[in-house]
């Protein structure tokens, strides 16, 4: 059997790693000072030749794939931001805000068709998640999926907003409102693939196990 050992991050950094300076192998991040190595890009055979050689005090930056022992995922349906691990995918629906009225004139109905309520749910493969942070990108203008994953847009959105959905160990997720349904349910599903999935913090290098040799 040839040598093995396991990486794992137990505690996910809330840093964002696209704001630190960039580095020759990654990024250095002002708060813990300190060098955090950029795995992302590297190969499983780059991988195991770093820790080989340095598998002590590592911070780094991770696909989901890349970690043999991947973090232990918090309980669900626990209403915090920095809860849960293992977001794969999620969809929300918009609905038009019209319905029948008055016609007063037709420019009035075709400025009011641009306006859109905006709810949904957010998910993983095994179900609701809580505490996803949803912004209107330019604005502070916001809001979190509630404890089964719902949520319900705050303000009256246009064509071509864009809303940004964060959830901590991902890369955020920007979605632009499509008016081309303007007075009709639309339904939009935007898919996480496990590449998506990004951690970062403090690496953990268990023991180094040796097969014994045959006598």
């Amino acid at each position: 059997m040839k040598n093995q050992f396991n990486l794992a991050v137990k505690t996910p950094c809330s840093e964002k790693f696209e704001t630190f300076k960039k580095t020759q192998k990654g990024g250095f991040c002002n708060s813990c000072n300190k060098e955090v190595i950029d795995f992302t890009k590297m190969t499983t055979y780059e991988i195991v030749n770093y820790f080989k050689k340095n598998n002590h005090n590592t911070c780094g930056q991770f696909m989901k794939h890349q970690l043999s022992s991947p973090p232990q995922k918090l309980p669900k349906r626990k209403l915090s931001f920095f809860g849960g691990i293992g977001l794969a995918f999620f969809s929300f629906f918009t609905f038009g805000t019209l319905q029948a009225q008055k016609k007063s004139s037709n420019k009035e109905i075709k400025q009011l068709k641009k306006d859109f309520f905006i709810k949904g749910i957010v998910s993983d493969e095994s179900g609701p998640l809580p505490g996803v942070s949803i912004l209107l990108q330019g604005t502070n203008k916001g809001t979190q999926t509630d404890f089964d994953g719902r949520f319900k847009f705050p303000i009256v959105l246009k064509k071509d907003d864009v809303l940004i959905f964060s959830y901590l160990g991902f890369e955020t997720k920007k979605i632009t409102i499509d008016g081309k349904h303007s007075n009709k349910n639309i339904t939009l599903n935007v898919n996480f693939k496990n590449e998506s999935y990004v951690l970062m913090g403090a690496v953990e290098v268990k023991k180094v196990y040796k097969s014994k040799k045959k006598s």
